[in-house]
């Protein structure tokens, strides 16, 4: 595979770090996971400074510095041509690591007949600082495994109180009597960009940012979660236990938030 690390580029799949080096030792990194629209980083699709953004304001938040912004968008058009997906790794002391890898086969058709979801209830599979994208991801990591080993696509993360978050890899969305619903960010779920920018796409419409109770979820005519990679998936089948929840994968809802990733109000940047 090619890589990009600390402004040099790499065509190896192993990589040259201090064993003391604090991104190995504690998972003190911030990342950011891009889909990249018809090889550009100025495509609005490809919400580049959405990312930069995000990383930015985590950076400040931990009080670490800035990576070199000039060199690490070198990296990524140096990536692009080669991955459809980078994700951009900044470590505690600024160096940047961009890797790439392609967008899943089935997407398509996941995208179309949706897909299985399991809920991970327990505590270990509680996000740690849900307001930063680090790379300490264990507990969404152990969430996905064990919802593969139940034949589901994703899991669906639950606060102290039960209540729906998100999944392992996005935020959730549900809709009902003309209305769509998505967990409210001070629940303790990771800010989505994908979230914030359907949210800004969907201003002139009714959304809902209350708690995901389960009085709540069995209301849902249809459910969905999104992320810059997939774009929005629909969940036709939810996994709790002994109980499976169905929703529909074909509601004319869901058609019409997977089209709002494509207005134009989806493509302005307001960070």
């Amino acid at each position: 595979m090619t890589y990009w690390f600390a402004g040099q580029l790499y065509k190896d799949d192993q990589i040259k770090i201090m064993v003391s080096d604090p991104a190995l030792a504690y998972g003190a990194s911030v990342f950011t996971t891009m889909r990249i629209y018809e090889n550009s980083l100025t495509h609005p699709l490809t919400a580049w400074d959405w990312h930069c953004d995000r990383i930015a304001q985590s950076l400040h938040f931990f009080t670490w510095p800035q990576p070199d912004w000039q060199r690490t968008t070198t990296g990524c058009q140096a990536l692009l041509t080669d991955y459809p997906v980078l994700r951009l790794t900044i470590l505690a002391d600024g160096r940047e690591l961009i890797t790439g890898r392609h967008l899943p086969l089935n997407l398509e058709q996941q995208q179309q007949e949706g897909v299985t979801a399991w809920i991970a209830a327990e505590p270990k599979y509680q996000r740690s600082l849900p307001g930063h994208k680090t790379s300490n991801y264990l507990p969404c990591w152990l969430a996905m495994q064990a919802a593969k080993g139940h034949g589901a696509r994703d899991a669906i993360l639950i606060a102290p109180t039960g209540e729906w978050l998100e999944t392992s890899t996005g935020n959730l969305w549900g809709y009902s009597d003309g209305k769509w619903y998505t967990p409210p960010l001070n629940s303790g779920l990771l800010p989505g960009i994908s979230r914030a920018r359907l949210i800004k796409a969907l201003k002139n419409q009714v959304i809902s940012h209350i708690p995901w109770t389960g009085k709540r979820v069995n209301q849902f005519e249809c459910l969905a979660y999104s992320n810059c990679v997939v774009e929005l998936l629909p969940i036709h089948t939810v996994l709790s236990g002994n109980i499976k929840l169905n929703y529909s994968s074909t509601h004319e809802g869901l058609t019409a938030l997977k089209q709002m990733f494509y207005r134009p109000s989806m493509c302005e940047h307001n960070c």
